[in-house]
């Protein structure tokens, strides 16, 4: 919050000079210490924060690199004339504990190309394939590897 606040101070002077800088920087340093008394908040969360922001420009750009492979596979489908589509509905069960790695691994299945999630039922997932070829593997994929590892650092936090 600290940074956001900073980087606030400077979008907002509209100048950058050593003055506003150095009154930005203490600005910044008041409303993190009155959030810190008086918000319940603590320098732990702040670097949790920055944890978590790093790990989740990771699996963006782990993701947009899913994208464009599946794209890849599905032009091929497309501009293939004797490759034979063969649609799949997939069933599998994941071990991720929070809702929320839940939900993501569902979106992330849905943006990627050639499969969408029809139904997320506690752990159980229904995902309809636009080919065999892209439903193996579905419960081991990347995105279920790195959400696990994201789960085991909060848990260890």
């Amino acid at each position: 919050m600290f940074l956001l606040f900073f980087l606030c101070w400077i979008i907002f002077a509209g100048d950058i000079t050593p003055e506003f800088v150095i009154f930005g920087l203490a600005v910044a340093a008041v409303i993190f210490a009155f959030q810190c008394r008086f918000l319940d908040y603590s320098i732990r969360k702040e670097i949790k924060l920055y944890r978590n922001l790093i790990w989740g420009i990771i699996y963006v750009f782990v993701l947009v690199l899913e994208i464009l492979k599946a794209n890849i596979g599905v032009i091929h489908f497309i501009l293939s004339a004797e490759d034979r589509v063969e649609p799949q509905l997939v069933h599998f069960k994941t071990d991720l504990k929070s809702d929320m790695a839940r939900v993501i691994l569902a979106n992330s299945i849905t943006l990627t190309p050639g499969t969408i999630t029809v139904s997320l039922e506690e752990d159980e997932y229904t995902v309809h394939c636009l080919d065999k070829s892209m439903a193996e593997g579905m419960n081991e994929s990347i995105f279920v590897q790195m959400l696990r590892r994201f789960e085991e650092k909060e848990e260890q936090s």
